[in-house]
């Protein structure tokens, strides 16, 4: 696995739903392997959006292997050598996007490792509280992440994790690995979907030097903000931020509720607040991704060096 660094007094952007930007090019991600069916289906289509997140300044492409995993893949009868080439071929194309803008500019894959819940694809990971065991989260989650550790990524994406029990597999897995790998929850408020306190959350982090930044994602925008101030506080680690645009997903009816209200704007504020990596996740395509560059960037110019 490649070096995964985070500029020291710049804000760095990534992507937003890969998921969100599929969809809008026509594909229906309905079923239960969400956006991973299309490395079978349609893997051109995850490079071009990929692309066309890069390409509207995200720095950071985040893989489509959120839902991705082995138990999901067998039950469309793929094998587990199969899937691990799937997993694989997921940071590929994000590689190939990479190289494909030749401009000079540094920017970093991560292999999006999401929650247990995900596979289940019936919205577990927006409430945690599984019913595993420590151990037995630790033994379903190794595999897929073996293989994405090895896939040429520069850092791995545990990404919506809603239940502390969770991340303490996670975390226990990395320990002493040498990976290096982002944490982030998935929040209401100021606690875990699964309720427990955000502070208890973020110093499960502090203690694995392979953790190299925590925060929070799939989120409404308005819990940032605070959530930020926690995990600057508890761990002393870059803090990673990128919320949902404002609306809610509804599991029963597998459909998105509300009103959007992602404005471009916040990262500004985010950044303020000591945020070094900022974006979107779900209902966040690559011009809402272009708005936030370019607050980052503007924000960039005016603030002298020295006082970076």
């Amino acid at each position: 696995m490649a070096e995964f660094g985070i500029p020291v007094g710049e804000v760095t952007v990534t992507d937003g739903g890969v998921a969100t930007a599929l969809e809008a090019r026509g594909h229906d991600l309905s079923d239960a392997l969400w956006s991973a069916r299309l490395l079978v289906d349609a893997p051109d289509e995850i490079r071009a959006v990929h692309t066309a997140f890069f390409r509207a300044g995200a720095v950071i492409a985040t893989t489509a292997s959120y839902q991705a995993s082995f138990e999901g893949f067998a039950a469309r009868g793929i094998d587990r050598e199969q899937t691990a080439r799937l997993l694989r071929r997921s940071v590929a194309l994000a590689r190939t996007a990479r190289d494909e803008i030749d401009d000079g500019r540094e920017r970093w894959i991560a292999a999006s490792i999401g929650p247990y819940g995900a596979a289940l694809a019936d919205g577990s990971e927006y409430r945690g509280r599984y019913g595993l065991s420590l151990a037995e989260l630790k033994r379903w989650h190794l595999p897929r992440l073996e293989v994405l550790a090895d896939a040429g990524a520069d850092v791995l994406a545990l990404e919506t994790i809603p239940d502390i029990d969770e991340a303490e597999a996670l975390a226990g897995l990395l320990d002493g690995s040498g990976v290096p790998a982002w944490l982030s929850y998935t929040i209401d408020g100021d606690r875990t979907r699964a309720g427990q306190p955000l502070r208890d959350a973020f110093a499960i982090a502090g203690a694995v030097p392979e953790i190299v930044a925590v925060g929070v994602n799939c989120c409404a925008p308005d819990d940032v903000a605070a959530a930020i101030a926690q995990a600057r506080d508890v761990t002393g680690k870059p803090v990673i931020v990128y919320p949902n645009s404002g609306e809610k997903w509804d599991a029963g009816q597998r459909c998105w509720t509300g009103e959007a209200r992602f404005p471009a704007g916040l990262a500004e504020e985010w950044a303020g607040l000591g945020a070094a990596i900022v974006g979107g996740c779900c209902r966040v395509l690559p011009a809402d991704i272009e708005r936030l560059a370019a607050v980052v960037a503007a924000g960039r110019r005016q603030t002298p060096r020295s006082a970076q």
